[in-house]
């Protein structure tokens, strides 16, 4: 398998779109990825925008950036609520710093703003969380996957299999 040995964190948060979490939860453990569902602490089980749950195997205070490959961050309204928590937010700096792949698809660019790691970045995102993101230093452009580094965007749900295979790629690095 193509990620044997790499392990990968996938946030969540309440009203998380669920095309996002599950698409790259199934598709990195098909590849190989052992795949850790991080969430903030707030609740034991999360809930995506069209119901469905999901459960947490750790809270972004429980583990570290060095334990993983790549952390992949789903959009949906949660990104807003995973900003909230300090944890959260500097777990996505570490693995950024650390020159660990950060992913981050729809409205989880205001992750990547929180975190502050967006200056002289060229990312994509949903549209409407264009302003958000240039604000933060970053250059948007519209398409369906940007890699600036270690940095991989993507814009909504459509996009998943480019990310996927960018996310993909940039863990074999």
């Amino acid at each position: 398998m193509e990620l044997e040995d790499k392990s990968v964190i996938i946030l969540v948060e309440q009203m998380f779109n669920i095309q996002e979490f599950w698409y790259p939860y199934y598709r990195l453990k098909e590849a190989g990825a052992q795949v850790t569902v991080v969430g903030s602490g707030s609740a034991m089980v999360y809930a995506g925008k069209d119901g469905t749950t999901v459960k947490a195997d750790r809270n972004a205070d429980q583990v570290a950036a060095a334990d993983f490959d790549a952390v992949v961050i789903p959009g949906g309204y949660a990104p807003d609520m995973m900003r909230r928590h300090a944890p959260m937010v500097r777990l996505v700096a570490d693995m950024f710093a650390a020159g660990k792949v950060v992913a981050a698809i729809c409205h989880a660019g205001w992750m990547l703003a929180s975190a502050g790691i967006l200056t002289g970045r060229t990312v994509t995102s949903f549209f409407a969380i264009k302003d958000d993101v240039t604000n933060a230093g970053a250059t948007w452009v519209d398409r369906e996957v940007v890699v600036d580094g270690n940095l991989i965007t993507s814009r909504m749900p459509d996009d998943l299999p480019a990310f996927l295979r960018a996310i993909i790629a940039g863990m074999k690095g």
